[in-house]
């Protein structure tokens, strides 16, 4: 907590958090963390602790990850040009090599070090262990990038059962032994249905659905799946932010009660999701 709050200012902050976590405790909570959204260290060191914070409280983290400029930087280092059709990384058999070294290698274990380090449990898996997440080729264009067949959720079940955070890299693999890089949106949305998960936390590099793109007080706090149809039509909903839409849609469709999509480069947006009265980002429910 900030140093300018007196011993009783920090005290009610406890309490007024004090219902929140009541509404969490033991509930399962998924959050996608990528993208830029990794780049500044910092945040990532408060992401972290955020997840460790809500642990230590009672709350069942699953944490999914990608980590797209990490995986383009070891290509150009190595000297392979990163190559994308609309948005999705072009995978040869050389490239979900890398893929897998990055995503379930490097950036897996410094996580699941960074939370430790913070007092919490965690341990990193992929989505090849357990068969946690079976795919097969979504486009030969693109090569190894997999579409999701199915998802196979007791390695994450039994991690949680054990007390531990577990840390999913978003890999998958078929039952012929080869490999796939996994969008890491409908891979989150996907193990959060499996779930059935009370919220899916989406971090990316916006504050949410903004009805000017320009202009953040524009941001929409809150919709409905009849809502977002709408938000289609009017061309609010455009680009990028239509497919971690449709992710927050299919995930609900699986089960999520309730997802959230939020500026990961906003210090501790987790917790003011989750633990305030204002939350943060735009929260997608059920037309229910």
């Amino acid at each position: 907590m900030p140093d300018y709050l007196t011993n009783a200012e920090r005290a009610e902050v406890l309490t007024q958090a004090l219902p929140y976590i009541k509404r969490y405790w033991g509930q399962i909570v998924v959050i996608k963390y990528g993208g830029n959204a990794m780049i500044n260290e910092q945040l990532k060191l408060q992401v972290m602790e955020d997840i460790a914070l809500l642990h230590l409280i009672g709350v069942k983290v699953v944490l999914v990850h990608g980590g797209g400029p990490e995986i383009s930087d070891l290509m150009s280092r190595l000297g392979k040009k990163p190559e994308f059709i609309d948005g999705l990384r072009v995978t040869d058999k050389e490239t979900v090599d890398i893929v897998q070294m990055v995503l379930a290698g490097k950036i897996n274990k410094t996580l699941v070090n960074l939370i430790e380090m913070k007092g919490a449990k965690a341990m990193g898996i992929s989505g090849m262990d357990g068969r946690l997440i079976e795919a097969e080729i979504k486009d030969p264009r693109l090569g190894y990038v997999g579409r999701i067949t199915g998802i196979h959720i007791d390695p994450v079940l039994d991690l949680l059962e054990k007390g531990y955070v577990p840390v999913v890299s978003t890999i998958g693999c078929d039952k012929a032994g080869n490999t796939y890089n996994i969008n890491g949106d409908t891979a989150a949305a996907r193990i959060a249905g499996a779930l059935g998960a009370k919220r899916l936390i989406m971090m990316t590099d916006v504050a949410g659905i903004l009805r000017d793109p320009s202009d953040p007080s524009t941001l929409i706090r809150e919709i409905s799946l009849e809502e977002a149809g709408r938000l289609y039509d009017d061309g609010i909903i455009s680009g990028g932010m239509i497919p971690k839409v449709d992710c927050c849609i299919d995930a609900i469709h699986h089960g999520v009660q309730k997802v959230i999509i939020m500026d990961g480069r906003v210090p501790h947006a987790i917790l003011m999701e989750l633990l305030t009265d204002e939350g943060a980002g735009t929260m997608v429910k059920s037309d229910d």
